[in-house]
């Protein structure tokens, strides 16, 4: 039997996510975002929610570009210590020894140790109630090497990706299935 809950944002996994921010030294800053994910495949566009007193939406809105970083279970401490701390008080990047390096597109820096980082421009920002949505065109996406296999194919699984499920950070499991396989036909 079911029971019957008031209303709630109960979608879960969701990517644990570092968001970059900011166009000099000086503004960079990191916010951590459960709230993201796709809404288009072609164009390619994202979007990330940050609450409107929250120091990066300020930047965000100035500069109108950000960037996912995908995170890894050797990131969660810095992960969620970003989502507690704020910019406002302590150099996010120095506190947590992350590498700010400069992105291709955008004028935010990516964080190195990211296993994939995904530059944004600022589409349109949508004031939704809690939350602000800046939904965004992926301009550049920056992969590392260090996770193509031998046929130069990427994969993300290796990187032991960090997920957020209602108030925790997991890592991901024994992978069960491939796109398609419900359907394949048997060799």
């Amino acid at each position: 039997m079911k029971q019957d809950w008031k209303p709630g944002t109960m979608i879960y996994p969701l990517p644990a996510v570092l968001v970059s921010c900011g166009s000099i030294p000086e503004d960079y800053n990191l916010i951590t975002v459960a709230w993201t994910g796709t809404i288009c495949s072609n164009p390619p566009m994202c979007y990330i929610s940050v609450r409107p007193e929250r120091h990066s939406h300020e930047i965000l809105l100035k500069n109108m570009e950000f960037v996912i970083n995908l995170t890894t279970e050797e990131m969660a401490f810095a992960t969620d210590w970003c989502g507690v701390r704020s910019g406002k008080d302590y150099n996010k990047f120095q506190e947590m020894g992350l590498t700010p390096q400069k992105a291709s597109v955008v004028s935010c820096p990516i964080v190195e140790e990211s296993p994939l980082c995904i530059e944004c421009k600022v589409k349109e920002v949508i004031s939704l109630g809690s939350h602000d949505m800046f939904v965004a065109d992926v301009v550049n996406v920056k992969a590392d090497e260090k996770y193509l296999d031998s046929t130069g194919k990427w994969d993300l699984a290796n990187s032991n990706p960090l997920v957020y499920l209602h108030g925790g950070y997991y890592k991901l499991g024994e992978k069960i299935g491939k796109f398609g396989w419900s359907v394949e036909k048997k060799k």
